[in-house]
């Protein structure tokens, strides 16, 4: 299966270089049953994006998404999908929606050897979900890292009028990799809230697996020893729940750190990321305790789908009628 981080991974290592919820939820933290925005990651329509962003938007606010948050781009120019962050902005507004947050690499990852199969047995990936075509990153410009330019790309949110600046993936694999992504954290956090906008980390399944030479995963180290002011998370529903995790308990463990959401869903198999109310992801209970994780914005989305349009036209259809 062809994941973000797996594709972050291949990609940085080439290079090396929603809804606004307080004033809705009620006093038992329950959303309201009344017709409301629901956001999108646009990494779900990675490539679409980066061959024509301004239809594929278009595409995203016919299908009823009125919240935006963009991913990293392989377009040439400047960082937003080719526009400058004012750029990107105004097209997203003429729109209908609103840009709330952007994703950013932490550091880019180390190129690692594939693995290779045992002898006899069957080859690397099978039993996997066939791999998308392959994609040309000869000419990909490179990729803006908060561990190298946390300012800049801090500069950017702020003049894009964003509310967060997300990290989407960084190295956890070693207790070093992770003590220096808390220090990119923390003194991204710092830029942030001086910027008047707030910073996130958004997980995936391989923050809760264990790490030689610690009792405590990656995501404990990262929520325990970061300022809880400064450093927020995105918590992915369907990555935790294939950690084995309940994102209730979660929210109960560090209440008010988790004002952003990815709404993606995945099939009992734990493996299969599919449409939002097609897997085992409970959202009503995740949703019944917005509160209690502070929500301020949710974004659904589906790692390198098939057809993103159908897609994601699947999951806002299913979503609205699950939080009706």
């Amino acid at each position: 299966m062809t994941t973000r981080r797996r594709f972050i991974h291949q990609v940085s290592a080439l290079t090396l270089g929603g809804l606004a919820l307080p004033q809705f939820i009620n006093a038992e933290g329950l959303l309201p049953t009344a017709t409301y925005p629901i956001g999108i990651q646009l990494f779900t329509l990675f490539g679409a994006m980066n061959e024509d962003p301004k239809e594929t938007l278009r595409k995203v606010a016919a299908a009823g998404y009125k919240e935006v948050e963009s991913a990293f781009s392989l377009r040439p120019g400047q960082n937003y999908y080719g526009y400058s962050a004012k750029e990107f902005k105004a097209l997203v507004e003429d729109l209908g929606m609103k840009w709330r947050a952007h994703h950013a690499m932490g550091a880019p990852f180390r190129p690692r050897p594939a693995a290779t199969p045992p002898a006899g047995g069957p080859p690397a990936g099978a039993g996997q979900q066939p791999a998308r075509p392959a994609m040309d990153f000869s000419k990909m410009p490179p990729m803006l890292s908060l561990r190298d330019n946390y300012q800049q790309l801090v500069d950017q949110a702020a003049e894009g009028g964003l509310s967060y600046l997300v990290c989407a993936s960084t190295p956890v694999a070693t207790m070093d990799e992770i003590k220096k992504s808390i220090e990119v954290f923390q003194k991204t956090g710092e830029a942030c809230k001086k910027a008047g906008i707030g910073f996130a980390y958004h997980n995936h399944a391989t923050e809760f697996d264990a790490v030689e030479g610690s009792t405590k995963t990656p995501y404990e180290l990262i929520l325990s020893q970061t300022d809880k002011d400064l450093v927020k998370m995105e918590l992915d529903l369907a990555w935790a729940v294939k950690a084995g995790k309940d994102p209730v308990a979660l929210f109960k463990e560090q209440p008010g750190r988790f004002p952003l959401w990815h709404i993606k869903d995945i099939k009992d198999d734990r493996k299969t990321i599919t449409e939002v109310g097609n897997g085992i992801v409970n959202f009503k209970q995740a949703f019944a305790a917005a509160k209690t994780a502070g929500l301020t914005y949710f974004f659904v989305e589906q790692d390198m789908a098939a057809d993103p349009i159908a897609s994601i036209t699947t999951s806002y259809n299913n979503l609205k009628k699950i939080l009706a």
